[in-house]
């Protein structure tokens, strides 16, 4: 089976375990069944942005070119630091992309990926949003009307708790024990007394799974543009990485717009 395309985020379904997919071309991969084939990458050399389309000699922020990483409201800075939002002011890079993407609820929660982060997601970018970033489990702890609010929260939290992902402990499934529900009340007196109004009273808890035969000891990340072609067995998935015998992992996302080939 042999498919070519330009690679996106692996599109995922929650259920036990979460459940991937890769889109090349007009071929879907159930990349669940994948594991434990040897499967063939190849990098044709062409890459594609992912916002305009244009063909570009490097990618930018995930799959944008120059010109779209610079001015494109998918880039803007409000995306990595949603305290500097101005949707509710109804300004932006785009404002009528702001309106429909940001000015919108707003969850800001505790997710366990080797330690306890804070992050913030739209609300319909959950439990989305945890699988991409491979998360054990996790737990909404603030609801906001639009981004900025929730911003301002993940940044009072920020002086308690990390905002990154460890991908390391993530591909080596190395984590704490913790209960994310006492976690969520002890954080939320934390904050400035405004701010917990916006605190949520559900305590649920999603722990997610992943499809991993084996996880390896020592993790070797693969780039395209360093490696154009491997072929290696598939053992598992999680985050939005592939992760193959012998420890290689390569970032699925983080090569978005990379024109491929893949041989099953």
């Amino acid at each position: 089976m042999k498919a070519c395309g330009i690679l996106d985020k692996m599109p995922v379904r929650l259920s036990e375990p979460v459940e991937y997919f890769l889109q090349l071309g007009t071929e879907t991969f159930a990349m669940n069944e994948m594991l434990g084939h040897k499967l063939r990458l190849t990098f044709t050399g062409n890459i594609f942005c992912t916002v305009c389309g244009r063909k570009t000699s490097k990618s930018f922020g995930e799959g944008l070119c120059y010109p779209c990483f610079e001015n494109s409201p998918e880039n803007s800075p409000c995306i990595i630091h949603p305290e500097l939002c101005e949707a509710h002011l109804g300004r932006g890079r785009d404002p009528e992309w702001e309106k429909t993407h940001h000015l919108q609820p707003h969850f800001v929660y505790l997710a366990l990926t080797g330690a306890v982060k804070v992050g913030v997601t739209r609300s319909s970018q959950i439990p989305t949003r945890w699988i991409d970033q491979g998360a054990a489990s996790a737990i909404i702890l603030a609801e906001t009307p639009y981004r900025q609010l929730a911003g301002q929260i993940e940044v009072a939290l920020k002086q308690h708790l990390t905002d990154k992902t460890n991908w390391l402990h993530i591909l080596r499934n190395h984590t704490i024990s913790i209960d994310l529900v006492s976690e969520k009340l002890r954080v939320s007196k934390l904050l400035p007394e405004p701010l917990q109004a916006y605190v949520t009273a559900n305590h649920d808890i999603v722990t997610l799974q992943y499809p991993v035969n084996e996880y390896p000891e020592k993790v070797t990340s693969i780039s395209l543009d360093k490696v154009p072609q491997f072929d290696l067995t598939l053992t598992g998935i999680r985050g939005q990485y592939l992760i193959f015998e012998g420890g290689k992992v390569i970032n699925i996302r983080r090569h978005s717009g990379y024109e491929v080939e893949l041989t099953v």
